[in-house]
């Protein structure tokens, strides 16, 4: 059995490496957030790890159950697991749900956010507003608007003192303008019945070809203006609210309940009141869970906009991110490593054509690729790992290229030759292990750009299809609801974290295949 050897320069570049704290650990942290992501189904899932169903085991977190399995209605659909273990059939079955029972494409259930739901009676009076037009006899002859006294109706063609008493300043500024004279605008304090002060107020007067037949007085109740400004400012009057129910009469209170209670919707029509001379407008909240929701028990880090648990599309991010970082960078230097490494060796023409057609390749507007190619075929993970390894490869194959030229007239290239060696085997066998170094130094960075790209890409819309978790799409999500803190600090601290522990790990493997680790400039 042949021995697998260790060359010492890469062991000793190994060594370096590991004396590199914050590296090694860096790598050990994204090492083992990587390998929790990818088995995120074993820690967060809305489908039961395991389920003992009629003396037999089934696994729906890793394969398909129609819901006639269990239930035998020919429904071949996908069952509901949690509301499946309320059936009245599933007494005496067995579910084992993840130790995070959510999923990253539930719905989470209103009612099962902790806290019961209440109702508020949100109350402000409507403002109290009359305009009364009176006679030259000072009889009304109609009044308009809305009314803080109980039957308006009724003082028609009443004398004006039944409505409110008539002071001088009131008189003098009323024969003033039935006498067709001009007169300033008028503006009086009266107190009318239940000791109620109002504002009594009439309009500049201009003389008019003929004199008016009636003359509008406009009536205000400054109390309900002071009591709507209140209200408005603290949401529900604690202190005037219990006054005003009792207000209500039996018929009145009962009605209030009925629609506060049958609510379906979180806010409904207002109503209007009438009660204690004033009319109410009465607006009716249930206070029920709305998405996105702050962070509460059960899930540590809130619910999105759809009503999905942060964490778990976290997680399910972190897994997609990072396997989408290194398939592309895998790909793109497997690419860049053949199309450089050709046109190193070879040279000449070849070198000079393939320089050429590097550069009109590169010159392509990548984004709209991706879109033109995204609105053909739709988009996908694989698609998208695709136009993007079609365009990553271009920087690494210049690297590759310039290695190649370097190492191509060395010695053992040419002792290589010399022995009959074919091209393909010379390339592979001999020079590609001495050109590695630009990989593996450029790798983490080229790791941390993946996963900024893709995020980048699935803020802007031209990601991963939805509902897909990713990082990108959540951050979208908060420049919807700026208020929802949780939406942008959750995703934005995930991504911080990741590019910060890959640019750690890329600091170690520079200064570990630095030739000249303790040299200095002078």
């Amino acid at each position: 059995m042949k021995k697998f050897n260790i060359n010492p320069v890469t062991l000793k570049r190994w060594r370096r490496f590991r004396r590199h704290r914050r590296a090694w650990y860096s790598l050990l942290l994204l090492g083992a957030l990587f390998t929790l992501s990818l088995f995120a189904e074993l820690i967060c899932n809305d489908r039961p790890l395991a389920l003992r169903w009629n003396d037999r085991w089934h696994f729906p977190a890793w394969r398909f159950y129609p819901e006639d399995t269990f239930l035998e209605n020919e429904v071949f659909t996908r069952p509901d697991y949690k509301q499946l273990r309320e059936h009245p059939a599933a007494q005496g079955s067995r579910f084992i749900f993840a130790p995070i029972p959510f999923g990253p494409y539930e719905t989470i259930a209103p009612e099962s956010i902790p806290g019961e739901p209440g109702v508020e009676l949100h109350c402000l009076a409507v403002p109290g507003m009359l305009a009364v037009y009176v006679r030259p006899d000072l009889t009304i002859a109609r009044i308009d608007g809305r009314t803080f006294i109980e039957n308006p109706f009724a003082l028609h063609n009443r004398p004006l003192d039944e409505l409110l008493p008539v002071s001088a300043q009131l008189s003098t500024a009323l024969e003033q303008r039935f006498a067709n004279h001009a007169a300033p605008h008028m503006l009086d304090a009266q107190i009318i019945a239940d000791s109620r002060a109002v504002e009594i107020s009439l309009r500049e007067f201009a003389p008019r070809p003929a004199p008016p037949r009636t003359v509008r007085i406009d009536i205000r109740d400054p109390a309900q203006l002071l009591s709507i400004t209140e209200i408005a400012r603290l949401g529900i009057e604690q202190e005037i609210l219990p006054s005003f129910w009792q207000q209500l009469s039996t018929a009145q209170q009962a009605y209030i309940r009925k629609r506060a209670l049958d609510s379906e919707s979180p806010v409904t029509s207002p109503l209007e009141i009438p009660a204690g001379g004033r009319t109410w407008r009465i607006t009716i909240s249930t206070d029920v869970p709305r998405w996105p929701h702050p962070p509460v028990k059960n899930h540590l880090m809130g619910i999105d906009s759809a009503g999905r648990d942060v964490f778990t599309r976290l997680l399910y991010g972190l897994r997609i991110s990072l396997s989408f970082a290194l398939l592309l960078v895998v790909s793109a230097m497997v690419i860049g490593s053949i199309l450089g490494g050709i046109q190193g060796y070879y040279g000449g023409k070849t070198d000079i054509t393939g320089q050429r057609l590097t550069e009109i390749w590169s010159a392509l507007p990548f984004l709209y690729v991706m879109i033109l190619l995204g609105s053909v075929y739709g988009r996908s993970f694989g698609l998208l790992l695709l136009c993007y390894a079609l365009f990553n490869w271009i920087g690494l194959s210049y690297y590759m290229r310039a290695e190649f030229l370097r190492l191509r007239n060395q010695p053992f290239v040419e002792a290589a030759r010399a022995l009959g060696l074919p091209t393909w085997k010379i390339m592979l066998r001999h020079i590609f292990p001495n050109a590695l170094t630009p990989l593996v130094t450029l790798f983490p960075f080229a790791l941390v750009g993946a996963v900024t790209s893709l995020a980048g890409l699935d803020y802007l819309g031209f990601g991963l299809p939805p509902p897909t978790p990713s990082w990108g799409e959540m951050l979208h999500q908060a420049q919807q609801y700026r208020w929802a803190w949780w939406l942008i600090t959750y995703p934005s601290a995930a991504l911080f974290v990741v590019i910060l522990l890959g640019v750690f790990i890329g600091e170690g493997v520079r200064e570990a295949y630095d030739p000249k680790p303790y040299s200095r400039m002078e």
